[in-house]
């Protein structure tokens, strides 16, 4: 009997949610240090990754047909192997649409409206205000990097606060909510008029490094640079330096190209630094929101048709 191989921890409920849309498969849940390695040999679908994957279940004779990784990213997938078997990849892509929207905008109002500062202030007792007039989200520009699902969402919530939204993205096809689109070859054009910068890309071999001394010089001096994408998409020295600089005023970082990042790193003491551990997209939907997306590709896969959400394209490794 064919096998599927959930490495995250599910309910019962939610096991009983894939024996429905797989009756004729046998499932096997466990961490994947914790399985039996003939578990992972066995594997037809593997849903979640794990380095043990390429250790165990691409062998020669391998069964395996279809991984759904539990993550929006893939970056770390060997993909020449993966595609060399044939091996279909989807992604978790879409399930951080609500958290990582909603970080954002926590990251953006506590910049404009100086919430980081009076959060410390309040750690001393001190009874400080700003000593000038709070800025407001309406009417200022977002330029949205990486416009997918969570671009999109993030674009409809500040729409509705007012403000004007650009977006960039490799095919520069429009979505909703966005004012104007740009290719990929628009970037500097696009930061250029942006209030509020806010990175959303998927780490590859085009976006590493592509926030650089060059890219940092084409930001208006008064810019919010938010990351929630990858780190490795920014050259961590030439953030420090727009930074010391005032070339920019402020970033908001959840993703780092070393993590942890180091404790002696200088991010760690700038005043226009906020610094979360790379917790955008947890929620405790996660799970749930997850599965419904492996379930609706299991419900596809076993009748034969073509994985409706996320399959990863592999000459473009997202």
């Amino acid at each position: 009997m064919s096998k599927i191989v959930c490495f995250p921890s599910l309910s019962e409920e939610q096991q009983q949610q894939i024996q429905q849309a797989a009756p004729g498969y046998t499932i096997k849940v466990g961490k994947a240090k914790d399985l039996d390695p003939s578990e992972l040999k066995e594997a037809e679908i593997i849903l979640g990754w794990s380095p043990l994957v390429t250790e165990h279940a691409l062998h020669q004779d391998s069964p395996l047909k279809w991984i759904q990784v539990w993550s929006a990213g893939v970056d770390n997938l060997p993909f020449a192997e993966l595609q060399q078997k044939n091996i279909q990849v989807t992604s978790a892509n879409g399930v951080h649409a609500i958290p990582i929207t909603e970080i954002i905008l926590g990251m953006m109002l506590s910049h404009s409206r100086w919430l980081r500062q009076a959060m410390l202030y309040q750690q001393q007792a001190e009874w400080k205000n700003p000593g000038k007039a709070l800025s407001e989200l309406h009417g200022k520009t977002a330029v949205i990097v990486g416009v997918g699902e969570i671009g999109t969402e993030t674009a409809r919530v500040l729409k509705a606060l007012g403000m004007r939204t650009i977006g960039v993205r490799r095919s520069g096809k429009d979505v909703p909510h966005v004012d104007r689109m740009y290719d990929m070859s628009g970037l500097h054009e696009a930061l250029s008029q942006g209030d509020y910068v806010i990175n959303i890309l998927p780490l590859t071999d085009e976006t590493r490094h592509i926030y650089d001394q060059n890219t940092f010089n084409h930001f208006k001096t008064d810019a919010c640079f938010v990351n929630v994408g990858r780190g490795p998409s920014v050259n961590t020295e030439a953030l420090l330096a727009a930074l010391q600089s005032d070339k920019i005023a402020f970033a908001a970082l959840d993703v780092f190209e070393e993590e942890p990042l180091p404790a002696n790193h200088p991010l760690w003491g700038m005043d226009n630094v906020l610094i979360t551990p790379h917790i955008a997209g947890s929620t405790e939907q996660y799970t749930q929101r997850a599965l419904d997306i492996f379930i609706k590709n299991l419900e596809a896969y076993v009748a034969g048709k073509t994985l409706p959400l996320n399959l990863v394209d592999y000459s473009h490794k997202y």
